[in-house]
């Protein structure tokens, strides 16, 4: 495997512009339907691993008093420009969760969950969510499975040129460890007149696993029921899906 690069720093400023085809309002309609099923019609919100703030800012248009939680501080700039004022955006390693008091929910959408490619920093994460949600509180949080990195991402590479920014992303899957590692190269243009763009290459590793582990090491740290779909469903997770929903009750 190949040496550490940060990660959302040089890639922040042209994430929206390449994942402008994410359905968020679909994903949010769907989040929002879990949460209101388990009761959480109000109150605190944590969203980790906030990125650009696109999940933040739907939580607190529908009335939740929301913090966003990101590592890159890069991310957190652009939630700060598109999200609503009274949103609190906090730089903290999810792994190092901190708050002032206990909230009703956490969510983590757009799988977060998968940059913890260790059992132990994952049970560190599912520990400090426990110990901030209040009783009957949820974590809800989605996941890639080992069919979408082995099977759809694979060893592939993917290109993307736009007038002002482009990519490439080569991932390599290593299925013993069941890791995807992916380097990211962008290229964003710095300067119009002289036709000038800045490289910046980020590597990136996210790790699959089995619905049952993630179940296990839940129930490990406290959490009383946990229910695993497949996405924007209701249905129990197939060997062919791509992405899979945990809804954990305190």
């Amino acid at each position: 495997m190949q040496e550490e690069y940060e990660i959302y720093g040089g890639f922040a400023s042209v994430y929206d512009r390449f994942m402008d085809n994410i359905p968020y309002d679909d994903w949010f309609r769907y989040l929002y339907g879990l949460l209101k099923k388990e009761g959480i019609c109000e109150g605190a919100v944590v969203d980790l691993a906030c990125g650009t703030g696109e999940i933040t800012r739907r939580l607190a248009a529908a009335g939740y008093q929301v913090i966003g939680a990101d590592i890159s501080e890069e991310m957190l700039e652009i939630a700060r420009d598109k999200c609503q004022e009274d949103v609190l955006l906090i730089h903290q390693d999810m792994r190092e969760l901190e708050l002032v008091s206990r909230v009703a929910a956490v969510v983590c959408i757009c799988d977060g969950m998968n940059y913890i490619c260790n059992i132990e920093e994952l049970e560190q994460v599912f520990q400090r969510v426990h110990h901030f949600l209040e009783p009957d509180g949820v974590f809800i949080f989605d996941m890639k499975t080992a069919y979408f990195f082995g099977e759809i991402l694979g060893s592939r590479t993917i290109t993307e040129n736009r007038e002002d920014a482009s990519y490439i992303w080569e991932n390599e899957y290593y299925p013993e460890e069941q890791i995807n590692e992916y380097l990211l190269t962008v290229y964003e243009l710095y300067d119009d007149e002289r036709d000038l763009f800045v490289r910046t290459d980020e590597l990136h590793r996210q790790r699959a696993y089995d619905s049952n582990v993630i179940a296990e090491c839940l129930k490990k740290q406290g959490f009383s029921r946990v229910d695993v779909f497949e996405a924007f469903t209701e249905k129990e997770p197939a060997d062919e899906s791509e992405r899979l929903y945990f809804i954990a009750k305190k």
